[in-house]
């Protein structure tokens, strides 16, 4: 076999990338209500289904083609991947593709309980082709703001080794956007049910989050030198924000949580993003500790400014960004004893770069996403009815649970008696609830005489000892 240490490590790189999607959804899914749990798993998943079909198709092709205007690749430069086959482009494809679809998911939190599953399906295709590729492009594919780049010949080179802008500030702007045409969840701000309903599951999303991240930012090391400082940076970075994020909490707050603890570590992995390859450790650490604190701040201010960004994304993932960006104007290490950051007596011109980059990001996601989710809010719907919010996505627009509160009274599975859920049910007040309980074996006979009946008394049983 003739493949080299650079091609295992590319493609164990894309491997661990990959896991990043998955564990994004269990990420979610407990950050969320119980009855909404799996809607978010099934974005995160179906995000990276699309993805995967668009990328072979048209997406690498746009990301790495002969430059149109300098903002994205010809798309049928490589159409449908078949010219790659045979050459080492195929490993670049699939890690690249890895980015493209957790960059994608992560908008999704934004509007956790609340979209249509349908309209996330015919957003993620369209963003990922007119917002990510061209992002992608201009950064990474030779466009306006790499190398020679018609931007950054005026402004300067910008450093984004992972994602700083094309990943991070990209899904937290659009989450933004979508955050405000959705609009907010109902009870948003006083409803204490929209509480995270299964910590555990959040620190097992964090986890394999941080285990996956090694792999997306060192997989395009060029050195094992330079692996080595990105896989120490990605390392330290995290620590740093989890540590700084709790003693925020218990500063301003009283008590440190574990939603604290994951939070401040994937915080560290946004703000570590863009600068693990041009940052010393004790430097990762710093940025670290400085975007832990600064992202439980952010986190608060949907609430001061009444924007429903269900799951943090704006906070953690904008805010993040932008610091972890931004610092790189400042501690940025020169390269042969050249520019660098302030700290480094680099001047200025590194972080203007930094900050037109970070410019040019936000006009190019806010914009396209604002135009793209408000012809589909307008066509189709991008939000799900009362009713069905109410009653949870996870029924509404899955006809399925994550939990079972119950007994087990349903020996088989049918998903076609959830198809009409009589979804007014979920409505009924809480108090009216209780009053009309009915006991599991009722539950159970009327499942049995009546298969049409048998999901509406099955939802009311459910909805009164569901927590969420």
């Amino acid at each position: 076999m003739n493949i080299t240490a650079e091609n295992v490590w590319v493609m164990v790189s894309a491997a661990l990338a990959l896991l990043m999607t998955p564990a994004l959804g269990l990420f979610y899914s407990g950050m969320t209500r119980a009855k909404a749990s799996l809607n978010m798993i099934m974005m995160s998943f179906i995000s990276a289904g699309i993805v995967g079909a668009v990328w072979i198709l048209w997406g690498y092709s746009m990301i790495s083609g002969k430059s149109v205007l300098g903002i994205f690749g010809n798309p049928f430069s490589s159409f449908g991947s078949a010219d790659l086959v045979g050459s080492t482009d195929l490993i670049k494809l699939g890690f690249s593709a890895t980015f493209a679809m957790v960059t994608v998911a992560l908008i999704s939190g934004a509007i956790a309980d609340r979209a249509k599953f349908t309209s996330w399906v015919i957003f993620v295709p369209i963003w990922i082709t007119l917002v990510y590729c061209p992002l992608a492009f201009m950064v990474w594919g030779g466009g306006l703001l790499g190398p020679g780049g018609a931007i950054s010949s005026v402004f300067g080179q910008v450093i984004d080794f992972a994602g700083g802008t094309v990943v991070e500030i990209s899904s937290g702007a659009a989450a933004f956007v979508l955050a405000l045409i959705l609009g907010k969840r109902h009870g948003f701000g006083k409803d204490p049910n929209h509480r995270p309903h299964n910590l555990p599951l959040i620190m097992l999303g964090a986890g394999l989050l941080w285990f996956g991240w090694f792999g997306f930012n060192a997989g395009a090391a060029t050195t094992s030198a330079q692996a080595g400082l990105i896989w120490v940076n990605t390392l330290v970075a995290p620590a740093g924000a989890m540590l700084s994020w709790l003693v925020t909490e218990k500063i301003r707050h009283g008590h440190p949580t574990s939603l604290g603890a994951a939070s401040g570590v994937v915080a560290g992995l946004v703000a570590i993003t863009p600068a693990c390859a041009n940052v010393a450790p004790a430097a990762a650490l710093g940025l670290g500790l400085v975007a832990g604190a600064a992202c439980a701040v952010f986190v608060d201010l949907k609430h001061k400014f009444g924007f429903d960004d269900s799951l943090d994304v704006v906070g953690v993932h904008l805010g993040g960004g932008l610091v972890g960006t931004l610092a790189l104007g400042f501690i940025a290490l020169p390269v042969n004893g050249k520019g660098g950051g302030l700290f480094y007596g680099g001047g200025l011109q590194q972080l203007v770069a930094q900050i037109v980059a970070i410019l040019v990001t936000l006009a190019v996601s806010g914009i396209m996403t604002a135009i793209i989710a408000l012809v589909i809010h307008k066509t189709v719907g991008f939000r799900v009815s009362h009713e069905a919010e109410l009653a949870g996505v996870d029924l509404s627009e899955h006809a399925e649970t994550a939990y079972e509160f119950g007994s087990m009274s349903r020996s088989h599975f049918n998903a076609l008696p959830h198809v009409n859920i009589p979804l007014a049910a979920a409505a009924v007040p809480v108090s009216a609830r209780a009053a009309s309980a009915v006991p599991v074996s009722a539950r159970a006979a009327a499942a049995a005489s009546s298969p049409d009946a048998a999901p509406a008394v099955e939802l009311q049983h459910e909805k009164q000892a569901d927590p969420a």
